[in-house]
């Protein structure tokens, strides 16, 4: 007989590398989407915040050492850190968006690997409890050619001895 005893249906998810298709998209970007990721990677980066920190310093101090040319409260100065701070902070925003379609990618992707894992787990469950199914019906049927051969299950150890051997198949004991 060479029938299952159960059928198994395979979950339709066939893993992605993320890291592949994030590179494609950023490959494929027109160039607005190329300069909005090239600043966003420029402009997000600890060296370009001492950068700014130490020219607002250096300003301050030359200008309250060497010549007092912005007056205080510093207008020159607020409204040279202030204008480009609304462009740039336009194209962060779109740049992060651009690179946090890494991060959706890997969430879509984690989400269906842990479905098929679900799925998984489901079909070993339903496959353990077909297993169960014919253990059962093979116990049943021992039983029952034992009883028509007058032999009671109690007394199944005494028609086999603890230290008798059951002869390999095709030998003759």
């Amino acid at each position: 007989m060479t029938e299952k005893l159960y059928k198994h249906t395979p979950y339709p998810h066939v893993p992605k590398n993320v890291n592949a298709i994030h590179e494609a998209e950023k490959a494929a970007g027109n160039f607005n989407q190329k300069i909005a990721v090239g600043l966003t990677s420029v402009f997000q980066a600890m060296p370009t915040f001492w950068l700014i920190i130490a020219w607002i310093v250096l300003w301050i101090a030359a200008n309250a050492t060497i010549v007092h040319f912005d007056p205080l409260p510093w207008p020159l100065l607020l409204c040279l850190a202030s204008v480009p701070q609304l462009p740039l902070m336009i194209v962060i925003m779109v740049g992060q968006g651009l690179l946090g379609r890494k991060q959706e990618l890997q969430s879509e992707e984690q989400y269906n690997t842990t479905m098929k894992t679900y799925h998984d787990i489901e079909e070993i469950m339903q496959h353990l409890v077909a297993q169960d199914a014919e253990l059962l019906r093979h116990t049943k049927m021992l039983i029952h050619l034992l009883s028509a051969a007058g032999i009671t299950p109690e007394q199944l150890p005494d028609v086999l001895p603890n230290d008798a051997t059951i002869p390999a198949a095709g030998t003759q004991g």
